[in-house]
């Protein structure tokens, strides 16, 4: 680990009220943790050439996101359109893992880490060689049919995925608004849009994961968005230590026994 600009480790009052010594660095943290769960978000995926949306230069400076919502992009062909366009924005960035993801990655390997869930759709971690992933707001790097007029966030389509190469490859072709093969409904990168109801297996995939934990480390999260935000407060309550790796301070410091400020290559690499 290398000193980030404002101080490597920055360790605040444990629950117990006071500065606690079994994880005042988080070397020591990651050295106790036998099961870690690593949760990560666009953080982490912002060293690699991705932008965020939220931030300044952000996907949604750009794209309206009152406009990306489920059920416009079912009603609207317009709408469909500026959502490829969009996807061929984000691969257009050439993102490779960084020394984070690799990092995580490592972790796993060497048998510290039940795995990773992270809101990110970039495929990163697995690139990065991660195995037990959870993908919370879906992937990027496929479509899939969602149905002819699925209704209230539900997608309802015939099981069709493909890569999306698979659809730019299409638009490419000459049809601007690509169908599903199999069935004729309406095709969607395979990622939980604003509107849209969460992923259940996801879901029961991170809670299983939380399950097996001893310990959890948050990493490029703002930790403003759920369900991924209820997530730490879930592991405190259970009794696990909490460290957090962040740029910026976050809602949930407070409740960490260790927190960085810096970036994740930078801490983890």
């Amino acid at each position: 680990m290398r000193a980030t600009p404002d101080g490597l480790i920055a360790p605040v009052p444990g629950r117990s009220g006071r500065p606690t010594r079994m994880v005042d660095s988080l070397a020591e943290f990651l050295r106790r943790s036998e099961h870690l769960l690593v949760l990560t978000g666009a953080g982490i995926s912002t060293e690699s050439g991705i932008p965020d949306f939220r931030s300044p230069g952000g996907v949604w400076t750009r794209y309206d996101p009152r406009q990306m919502t489920f059920d416009r992009y079912v009603e609207s062909a317009e709408v469909r359109a500026l959502s490829w366009a969009m996807r061929r924005e984000f691969f257009a960035a050439g993102a490779r893992p960084n020394a984070g993801h690799l990092a995580i990655a490592a972790m796993e390997a060497a048998g510290r880490s039940v795995g990773v869930i992270t809101q990110n759709i970039d495929g990163l971690h697995q690139e990065a060689g991660s195995r037990t992933v959870v993908e919370i707001h879906g992937t990027a790097r496929t479509v899939t049919c969602i149905g002819r007029r699925p209704r209230w966030g539900m997608p309802d389509g015939c099981g069709f995925r493909e890569d999306t190469t698979w659809a730019f490859a299409r638009i490419d072709a000459g049809d601007p608004d690509p169908a599903c093969p199999e069935c004729g409904g309406l095709v969607k990168s395979a990622t939980i849009s604003f509107g849209q109801a969460m992923d259940t297996t996801s879901m029961d995939a991170a809670a299983q994961l939380m399950d097996v934990a001893d310990a959890m480390l948050v990493v490029g999260s703002s930790l403003q968005v759920h369900p991924v935000a209820g997530m730490p407060v879930d592991a405190v309550e259970r009794g696990l230590p909490l460290a957090i790796v962040n740029r910026e301070p976050t809602p949930l410091d407070d409740l960490a026994d260790v927190v960085v400020h810096g970036s994740a290559g930078e801490v983890l690499g």
